[in-house]
């Protein structure tokens, strides 16, 4: 986190973004797309001495999951973005390929970092621009953002206006009020004199830059630079007299520093995907009835929920795509009829689940089964559906990966 003095204190409006005919106003920060290519470099180098652990903070796991993949996740599912770059540590080369491959970060790279902060993202840039760095040729981007591969909670949002920003005035950043008043000791370590914190934001990431402005930077600037140096923004202005745009970022910007910080952010990766849920019920129509009665359920419960039919027997199921949202659950309904065919008899095959199940666990989704009596007794059927919204809860809150593939009986 750096200072940056000298900002105004108004926070930033988002819906000053835009004029009464929808079109970006002039302040450079407008949810807008814009011609050319656009990366993502995470420098993921760092050792983790702060945090006292063995593994570097990055890879260490939540949920049965790698932090670092949440951070490339959040980027790769926004469809603009086309490559994201990850430099790591040569001893870490291997570990770094293994998650890529085994989560299917289809557009993510790696390459291997230097010995600072600085050196890493010169790295990461120069993948675009020499071939040692990289076996596939990739495009040059006309706006690169750079991020923190521990800061797994940026959103669309702010990614937006800040290459937006960037691709207008030729760098942007996030900024974030200070929270805490900023002091200066003197040599004797008394209190010689204190910031008037309305004053100054704390520079946050992401960052973004025309490629070319941050790259000639980078050319250009000194071993000191490279040595002690942890800002981009500063060394854009002071090498390419190029002005940052600084734009008021969320809460959710904060960085995972300390061994605490770990257990904040599976909290919070462990509620924000249990707000998302996807039910598959067959074809029939009373299998879509039970669908969209569990829907109204779990949205009186602040989730977002969307139903989706597919006829199980024909062919092997398959995880859906999902337009309007992303979602992090899957639960299939099945229903028996007392007139109907054996459940049994309607699987393709009684693994299904189990595949279905297996191959979502690595897009860090859960699948779960729901097999319900259906009735039509309505005081019979507001208990089973009941049952079915209690368990599904349970189910998205605890995120227990051994209840996945189950078919539980409602």
């Amino acid at each position: 986190m750096e200072l940056i003095g000298d900002l105004p204190a108004r926070p930033l409006d988002p819906a000053a973004c835009f004029n009464q005919h929808g079109d970006p106003s002039d302040d450079g920060v407008s949810a807008r797309s814009f011609r050319g290519p656009v990366a993502v470099v995470l420098p993921a180098g760092g050792c983790g001495e702060r945090m006292g652990l063995s593994t570097p903070k990055q890879f260490c796991k939540l949920l049965d999951r790698p932090l670092i993949s949440y951070t490339i996740h959040a980027f790769e599912r926004i469809k603009w973005i086309e490559a994201v770059i990850v430099v790591v540590a040569e001893q870490h080369v291997e570990l770094m390929k293994s998650i890529i491959q085994k989560y299917n970060h289809e557009k993510t790279q790696w390459c291997v970092g230097g010995l600072t902060r600085h050196r890493s993202i010169f790295n990461g840039l120069s993948v675009f621009v020499d071939d040692k760095f990289m076996e596939c040729h990739l495009t040059k981007p006309k706006v690169v953002i750079i991020h923190d591969a521990v800061r797994p909670f940026v959103n669309e949002d702010i990614l937006l206006k800040i290459a937006t920003a960037a691709n207008d005035h030729g760098a942007a950043g996030a900024i974030r009020p200070l929270v805490s008043t900023v002091i200066a000791t003197n040599s004797e370590h008394f209190l010689d004199h204190s910031l008037e914190r309305s004053k100054y934001r704390a520079s946050e990431m992401p960052q973004a830059f025309l490629f070319d402005t941050i790259y000639k930077a980078y050319q250009k600037c000194t071993e000191y630079d490279f040595e002690y140096g942890t800002e981009c923004l500063h060394l854009v202005l002071s090498y390419c007299n190029t002005q940052a745009k600084l734009i008021e970022g969320p809460p959710t910007l904060w960085k995972v520093t300390y061994k605490q910080d770990l257990f904040a952010a599976e909290s919070l990766i462990k509620e924000t995907l249990s707000q998302n849920v996807c039910v598959i019920t067959d074809v029939d129509q009373e299998a879509l009835q039970l669908g969209h009665c569990l829907k109204k359920m779990l949205m009186t419960q602040h989730m977002d929920v969307e139903v989706i039919s597919a006829e199980y027997g024909k062919k092997k199921l398959c995880i859906p795509h999902v337009s309007s949202q992303e979602s992090y659950n899957i639960i299939i309904v099945y229903i028996s009829l007392p007139e109907s065919t054996p459940f049994s008899k309607k699987l393709d095959e009684p693994s299904a689940i189990r595949r279905l199940a297996k191959e979502a666990k690595h897009r860090n989704i859960l699948v779960y089964g729901l097999l319900v009596n259906y009735t039509k007794d309505s005081e019979e059927l507001n208990e089973s559906l009941e049952n079915m919204c209690f368990i599904s809860k349970s189910l998205m809150k605890d995120r227990n990966s051994a209840l996945t593939g189950q078919l539980l009986v409602v």
